[in-house]
């Protein structure tokens, strides 16, 4: 059967450690970008190609520059790989002009292909010459992947994701992954295992760093806080919002609601909005606290270039010994490091 769009992707759950591989057998370690997981399908007759979204949307239109590279790929394929885009005034992979890019169409989709060109990173291919591959082991789809890349001789804006089986190898890439544009962790991938389209079959490990925030605003009440608003002050003593955390557990919600106290009219966050995700317009009802409290939390290095966590941290305990002076201070990426 020819796979048509839509087509539900195989997916990943988040995880702290490594499976063992008497769970699934002989692993494979794939680098994991940060960017929009796609769909490519190419034609085998008239028509364009085509690329979809996560969600089953069609978004070529909105990537000229790529599906005009698709002419170097053969027709009746599917590839399942993530839509990055380079900046070529920063010199790195940007999240914000992959959102830009992924909003416009028409003229503003051309010009923006300019100073902004797209790049498909292949993991996968799920169909090849018409044929469907999704019973096929991971291990020979991967082959027929990388004979792919080798025998038309494939290069940008087409990339083969790095892989490797070596346990070893694949703990450095995340321990290094923030040295690497764009990369912020590692999947986890049995080998020998089909493609089960809308699964949860395989295992993603973001690195994440320990360090602190003040708490500056919650959602629930004062005695059993659900979600904690985290600020960091800049240089200037400015309060700025950097993201929140996920839900509480309860023994942490009655740990850090016997220590809050609510804040007077003077908060510096008095009158300002927030949302209930990154990117997200739903707006949260909040109660502003003194920030005056420092939480230790966990979290992954996707930080965006207003120096907020796009994904929600993890709070790990109070640090009733701390002063707001400890928490490092405020930083967009791209700014000089400065501790507290």
């Amino acid at each position: 059967m020819t796979l048509r769009p839509p087509v539900d992707p195989m997916l990943a759950q988040a995880v702290e450690s490594v499976p063992g591989p008497g769970v699934l057998g002989e692993l494979a370690f794939e680098q994991k970008f940060d960017g929009y997981r796609a769909l490519l399908f190419t034609p085998t007759g008239a028509g364009g190609p085509l690329v979809q979204t996560r969600r089953g949307r069609l978004v070529q239109d909105r990537f000229p520059d790529l599906t005009a590279a698709a002419e170097q790929l053969p027709g009746g394929l599917v590839l399942d790989g993530e839509l990055v885009v380079w900046n070529m005034d920063t010199g790195e992979l940007s999240f914000e002009g992959l959102q830009r890019r992924a909003a416009a169409r028409g003229r503003t989709a051309r010009e923006l292909a300019r100073p902004m060109p797209a790049f498909f990173i292949a993991f996968d291919i799920l169909q090849q010459d018409g044929k469907e591959l999704l019973h096929v082991p991971y291990r020979r789809r991967r082959l027929r992947l990388e004979a792919l890349f080798d025998t038309h001789r494939l290069k940008a804006p087409w990339t083969l994701c790095p892989m490797t089986t070596d346990l070893i190898k694949a703990q450095k890439w995340l321990e290094s992954c923030t040295d690497v544009a764009g990369m912020d962790g590692i999947v986890v991938k049995a080998m020998d295992h089909p493609y089960r389209t809308g699964y949860r079959g395989w295992y993603k490990l973001r690195r994440r760093d320990t360090t602190e925030a003040v708490i500056g605003a919650i959602t629930g009440t004062l005695i059993r806080p659900r979600f904690l608003l985290l600020g960091r002050h800049d240089a200037r003593g400015h309060l700025h919002s950097v993201g929140r955390t996920a839900p509480l557990r309860p023994e942490a919600a009655r740990l850090v609601g016997g220590n809050l106290t609510a804040a007077g009219p003077e908060h510096p966050w008095t009158g300002m909005r927030f949302t209930s995700a990154w990117g997200s317009r739903d707006l949260l009802a909040v109660t502003l606290v003194r920030p005056e409290l420092v939480a230790e939390i966990s979290a992954d290095t996707a930080v965006d270039r207003g120096g907020v966590y796009r994904h929600p941290v993890r709070f790990k305990r109070l640090r009733l010994e701390a002063t707001v002076g400890d928490v490092p201070l405020f930083r967009a990426p791209g700014q000089a490091a400065a501790a507290g």
